[in-house]
């Protein structure tokens, strides 16, 4: 295990409640929304500089699951050697957070279980464009990096799979967050990217998810 979180379960769901409330809204072309300050100070940063090794993508990217092999996540022996994904993932697996998720987002995520991702995407990454629909119930997309570079970073939003529309701000301690629906097409356009792309991604998934492995408390569905 490694040093102590900078800032615990309780702490962190005051800070994410706060940013949930707080929440800016945008309706084109689908409607997602944009969050500030989504952790406790030190937190972030705290994620941002956790030991992982980004995986090579070998001249092959477009889609995430192509190196599934090599992916990170908030399970249980990563939530055991890290404190701080620990108790990230009980404050976005208790009621108090899932609750205003819920009111705030219109995100249908009762009876559904926590999918933390831990991203590392280097220069050669991209992603087409996907809409999660499917499993996937929510989606917050959460950034951490900071390197130069960084800030024109963020997640690609379409109008449909081949129309793209605008960029969201690739900030530190922010985030995307939209709920999936046959038209919330997101990607990535491939551009240089200097030294690691970090970011955690967030997804409450039905049971139907199959890797049960990549879950933050398996056995523990989320009650509303």
């Amino acid at each position: 295990m490694t040093a102590a979180s900078p800032a615990s379960a309780d702490q962190i769901v005051k800070t994410f409640c706060a940013s949930v409330d707080a929440a800016r809204p945008f309706d084109a072309p689908y409607r997602h929304f944009l969050m500030d300050e989504l952790f406790p100070a030190g937190v972030s940063e705290a994620l941002n500089t956790l030991p992982f090794k980004a995986p090579s993508v070998e001249g092959v990217s477009g889609k995430r699951e192509l190196h599934n092999d090599t992916r990170s996540y908030f399970d249980d022996a990563n939530m055991a050697r890290f404190p701080v994904m620990k108790e990230v993932a009980k404050a976005l697996h208790g009621p108090d957070v899932t609750r205003a998720i819920a009111q705030k987002f219109g995100a249908p995520i009762d009876d559904t279980l926590l999918r933390l991702e831990y991203a590392l995407d280097i220069d050669g990454f991209w992603l087409q464009p996907h809409t999660d629909l499917g499993v996937k119930k929510f989606t917050c997309l959460i950034y951490l990096s900071h390197e130069e570079g960084h800030e024109d970073l963020g997640t690609d939003i379409y109008v449909d799979e081949k129309t793209h529309h605008s960029r969201s701000p690739f900030i530190p301690n922010t985030a995307m967050v939209f709920v999936p629906g046959d038209n919330t097409y997101h990607g990535f356009v491939r551009r240089p990217i200097h030294g690691v792309r970090k970011s955690v991604i967030l997804n409450y998934v039905t049971h139907d998810w199959r890797a049960r492995e990549q879950l933050s408390f398996a056995d523990q569905p989320i009650r509303l």
